[in-house]
């Protein structure tokens, strides 16, 4: 395992613009930061905390993870594991990997700078901005709806006959699908629930969006994405690789799944290359430095103006529909995404925001305090297709907001 020490010295960002979300929510549930704390009375990282909680790699369930913890006490950086099996390479703290879902939270910063223009009116309705794109059966859903999850708009069946396993997902992971296909799909189902009655987690909501950005600009959604985040921001290491492009550029680690034989034996297969096809809701690539400091702008309110920025924090107040993510704390039952980010609350007067991501191979995160005084960003390459377990995930969050502690 490489660690580098913890830096004393305030670091300073320039101005500029479902995964396995459930293991860190019942992680955070032991102790998170107060509003109190997130003002800046947290103590610097723990760098032996940091360290233990990635220790040990690679094991049979993680073959690698990287860590990144920044803020006002300080930045701490490690890597543990191998980032190549065959040859034992090391593991590379700012290398590249896939982001999962967090890709939505640039699909949303992007459609709410669009409502900052007034090319995109919140409360208008999806099937006024793409009209035909959805059954004319289904009800008015708002922008709004899709971006915090209350839309209703069925989850999907099953593209492709995927049945889950590692072995099916080795054997297709070249295939794909585009925008179109995944909402025809998933509108020959029934909606779930009215619009803006309840919150389910439903990754269709942002294919829609980004089918959005895309009528209302004219210009594809990669290329908004990086004339509004990635050029003014710096973030070359992050991109959103074309439909057909497999590849991920000088990997952080590479990504291996078990996969069981028909003797009951188990291999490594590398699924390093992969489909990007989850697009806008979940095909983007990036890096732990990337990450935090999109993060940081993002909650430092330099790529919104206030009334958006707000939107960042807004959570409906209506039930949850069956996503045991938002079923913790004094919130239990209740929605727990905002436009674009998730809240936990898992007492009174804690409160952290964030997201998940997850691709097969590939389990990362982004948390902070609200006023980013302590961000976490961490990359793991689990070998089961369900992702990083909840034990991986509680060690580092536990480490990284001095959980311990309270």
């Amino acid at each position: 395992m490489t660690t580098t020490a913890v830096n004393r010295r305030s670091t300073q960002r320039g101005w500029a613009s479902v995964g396995a979300i459930g293991a860190l929510v019942v992680a955070l549930a032991a102790g998170a930061t107060t509003d109190a704390q997130a003002a800046g009375t947290l103590p610097p990282p723990n760098a032996q905390a940091l360290r233990a909680s990635i220790s040990g790699l690679p094991n049979a369930q993680l073959t690698s993870a990287v860590v990144l913890v920044d803020g006002k006490d300080g930045r701490w950086s490690g890597t543990s594991g191998s980032g190549e099996l065959a040859t034992g390479r090391p593991v590379a703290a700012d290398g590249r990997f896939r982001i999962g879902s967090i890709s939505k939270v640039f699909t949303a910063t992007v459609v709410l700078q669009l409502a900052a223009e007034q090319r995109v009116d919140l409360d208008g309705t999806i099937q006024q901005y793409l009209p035909g794109t959805l059954p004319a059966s289904y009800p008015p859903i708002t922008v709004r709806q899709l971006l915090n999850h209350t839309s209703g708009l069925p989850t999907g069946g099953n593209l492709g006959e995927d049945d889950g396993s590692a072995r099916w997902f080795v054997d297709h992971e070249d295939e794909s699908w585009t925008p179109q296909q995944v909402v025809a799909e998933a509108g020959s189902h029934p909606m779930q629930f009215q619009p803006g009655t309840a919150q389910q987690y439903n990754g269709l909501n942002y294919f829609l969006a980004g089918l959005l950005i895309e009528q209302v600009t004219g210009r594809s959604y990669t290329q908004e994405v990086n004339a509004r985040i990635l050029r003014p921001l710096g973030l070359h290491n992050t991109s959103v690789p074309a439909a057909d492009d497999a590849r991920l550029p000088r990997p952080t680690a590479h990504a291996y799944l078990t996969v069981t034989r028909p003797d009951g034996s188990t291999d490594q297969a590398d699924v390093t290359e992969q489909s990007p096809w989850p697009w806008a809701e979940g095909g983007m690539i990036s890096s732990a430095p990337d990450l935090d400091h999109f993060l940081s702008a993002l909650l430092r309110g330099r790529l919104l103006p206030p009334a958006q920025q707000a939107e960042l924090y807004s959570v409906p107040d209506v039930p949850n529909f069956k996503n045991r993510n938002c079923d913790i704390g004094p919130t239990t039952g209740r929605a727990c995404f905002s436009t674009g980010l998730m809240r936990f609350s898992p007492s009174d007067g804690v409160v952290l925001w964030g997201k998940t991501g997850s691709r097969p191979g590939y389990t990362s995160g982004i948390f902070a305090t609200r006023d980013a005084t302590r961000e976490l960003v961490y990359s793991l390459t689990p070998t089961s297709r369900n992702g990083a377990s909840f034990a991986a995930q509680y060690g580092i969050a536990s480490a990284a907001f001095d959980l311990a502690g309270h």
